[in-house]
């Protein structure tokens, strides 16, 4: 008996570790592999195909001196930045809004939450019919009779990154929302109520008590969105294709395109792991900052 019990507490030690092998292999494997594989085609001198000499920096080099590439940090950066500041700022109101207990509550959160259900393809491809000067809103005001009216932005190489903007917020600022909504519902009703007795109006209480103290939710928010900006290749390729020319080229397209139609895969290597270094930053601090309140 004592025998069976011995094999029967080592069989139940050794199962979840059986099962989750394959699926640890194929992790390990397939994205850190690939990782350090592409790290490595970073730094050599790969063109069409891959080679697997030591090249140095001479990647980073030319990445660098590509006009191009720079185009694509700042248009990250303007879409990033504007991305993340207005779908915080909507995400918020809406959860203001949600939080006053109003009728069809749960019908309104699901259509605030319906967007990002969707893909970005699907919502690049809808907002780029809704947006084309000869079929969406240009079109359909002019023929309310505003014939002067001009909403051109996605054809226009100046204001196309901007309509990434639009598109990017309506599907994420409900994610923010849902986040917000559920800080607040956690908010203590009596602090709440002290300071209505003490005279404190709401817009008051929501500024100085209730938005202060959603600190960790704003930073969860923050570091969820971030990645979603750096990320952002599947709805620009769907809502712009990265044009007019490369007006709106981050630098996942700018990888994509590089590598996979310009056959200089060195380049495009170097521009991914350019990306994945900002993730890193981003990601290390939230782990960081996760763990120090945990020993706390």
């Amino acid at each position: 008996m004592n025998v069976s019990s011995s094999s029967r507490q080592s069989l139940g030690t050794l199962l979840p570790k059986i099962v989750v092998a394959p699926t640890f292999v194929v992790t390990l494997v397939f994205i850190y592999g690939f990782m350090l594989w592409n790290a490595w085609l970073s730094f050599s001198s790969s063109r069409m195909l891959p080679k697997y000499d030591w090249a140095g920096f001479i990647q980073y080099e030319k990445l660098f001196a590509n006009d191009r590439w720079w185009v694509a940090a700042q248009n990250l950066l303007v879409f990033g930045g504007l991305f993340i500041v207005i779908c915080l700022l909507v995400g918020l109101f809406l959860a203001i809004f949600l939080d006053q207990k109003i009728r069809a509550e749960g019908a309104i959160r699901t259509i605030y939450l319906y967007p990002m259900a969707l893909s970005f393809i699907v919502t690049g491809t809808v907002w780029k019919w809704i947006l084309n000067p000869e079929l969406g809103i240009q079109r359909m005001v002019r023929e309310m009779g505003f014939e002067s009216f001009s909403f051109d932005w996605l054809v226009n190489a100046d204001m196309a990154i901007y309509t990434v903007v639009l598109a990017g917020v309506w599907q994420s600022s409900g994610f923010v929302m849902a986040l917000c909504l559920a800080g607040l519902r956690g908010v203590d009703e009596n602090v709440v109520k002290a300071a209505r007795v003490d005279g404190a109006s709401m817009p008051l209480i929501y500024r100085r008590i209730i938005i202060p103290g959603l600190g960790p939710v704003f930073f969860s928010a923050l570091i969820v969105l971030t990645h979603i900006a750096i990320k952002s290749f599947d709805l620009i390729v769907a809502l712009t294709g990265g044009g007019p020319g490369y007006a709106t080229d981050v630098p996942a397209t700018f990888m994509y395109t590089y590598s996979f139609t310009r056959g200089q895969i060195g380049l495009g290597s170097a521009a991914s792991m350019m990306m994945l270094m900002a993730v890193v930053a981003i990601i290390v601090p939230y782990l960081y900052s996760e763990l120090r309140e945990r020993k706390q």
